[in-house]
């Protein structure tokens, strides 16, 4: 099976009811609990058009380097607080970041395959922070073999001065759910009772301690899915993806 764009490639709402679905900003090569959300649900929504957070994780992460977290960071042109994801773009080329990744996982057993993976998706065309973004998301998950359905949510008709919980039931009743499946750092931000007014069950996912051989030292956890990648074969990562507990 291999991941799918829906209204980013122009595609209608699905028509089947009760489906799963998981709703997040988009992040650009982050840690494996992302993928845990992706991989859980049937729709996949990428919150494109939320307000740009500065400083936060969209453009950055960390990677194993010489036995440690390493943070990396991303270029991007016209960030800013006050403009949405989707209006901001991708400004760098890569070239160290590349060569970075190229020094700290020299002896990582999966190294190739993920450095070529790393490599396509760097060398997407189109500039745009949430397009590429997307196309990232979309090229690791046809990776792993998942089958979920993305979407852009600038695609789906809300209020846009509607609350934050009203906009994601929105988007779940755009997408017919019957389970709506969230990180489990928004249980402070939606309430179980407004989603089963609205027909809709409500879960957080709790990953598990995700463990995996690195470089024989102490693992270091929290990386970006690069890291698990390096040291994983699809198969194996796919089996880390189940690693959570739904509450």
């Amino acid at each position: 099976m291999s991941s799918t764009t829906g209204a980013a490639a122009g595609v209608s709402a699905p028509q089947r009811q009760g489906g799963r679905v998981g709703i997040m900003q988009p992040y650009l090569f982050p840690y494996l609990g992302y993928f845990q959300l992706l991989a859980a649900v049937d729709d996949y929504v990428v919150y494109d058009d939320a307000q740009f957070i500065k400083g936060g994780w969209i453009n950055r992460n960390h990677i194993l380097l010489d036995g440690a977290s390493h943070r990396f960071s991303i270029a991007l042109s016209q960030a800013s607080p006050n403009r949405r994801i989707d209006e901001i773009a991708v400004a760098d080329d890569f070239s160290r970041f590349l060569r970075t990744l190229e020094h700290a996982y020299s002896r990582a057993p999966m190294r190739d395959a993920a450095l070529a993976l790393v490599r396509r998706i760097c060398s997407f065309e189109d500039r745009n922070l949430a397009r590429f973004i997307v196309h990232s998301l979309v090229c690791i998950a046809e990776y792993l073999g998942l089958g979920t359905r993305l979407w852009l949510s600038s695609d789906i008709p809300k209020d846009g001065a509607a609350s934050a919980q009203d906009k994601v039931l929105r988007m779940c009743e755009h997408l017919h759910a019957g389970t709506y499946i969230n990180a489990i750092g928004g249980q402070g931000l939606y309430a179980r009772e407004a989603f089963e007014a609205r027909g809709i069950a409500l879960h957080f996912l709790k990953s598990g301690e995700c463990r995996y051989r690195q470089f024989g030292t102490a693992f270091v956890g929290g990386l970006s899915i690069i890291d698990v990648l390096m040291f994983n074969r699809p198969e194996a990562v796919r089996g880390l993806l189940q690693d959570y507990t739904l509450l």
